[in-house]
């Protein structure tokens, strides 16, 4: 699925038109905070990584990111493209820099 798609399809499922970008942010950093305690637990209390439980966090920060982008009317498409062409000029000696 292309980023694109992904944002469009997302969409679908944003209920409410009121604060809009202030909840979708307030999700992300929530669902961001449940990637960071599972890593957590995994790092410092010795439990085994729940990997099936991080893709679908990992899923609910990437719904609520392509939401941000929407309300601003980004292509997500663009927000990947700029990251990547960042980093490749940050580090354009990596020997995994394509």
């Amino acid at each position: 699925m292309e980023f694109n798609e992904y944002q469009k399809a997302a969409n679908r499922t944003l209920f409410g038109s009121e604060q809009v970008l202030t909840n979708c942010a307030l999700g992300l950093s929530s669902e961001t905070g449940q990637v960071v305690d599972l890593v957590k637990q995994y790092t410092f209390q010795g439990e085994s990584l729940d990997k099936q439980q991080l893709v679908k966090e990992m899923g609910d920060v990437l719904w609520y990111l392509s939401q941000v982008a929407e309300w601003a009317d980004i292509p997500f498409e663009d927000v990947a493209n700029g990251n990547i062409e960042r980093l490749n000029k940050r580090y354009p000696d990596s020997p995994n820099n394509h």
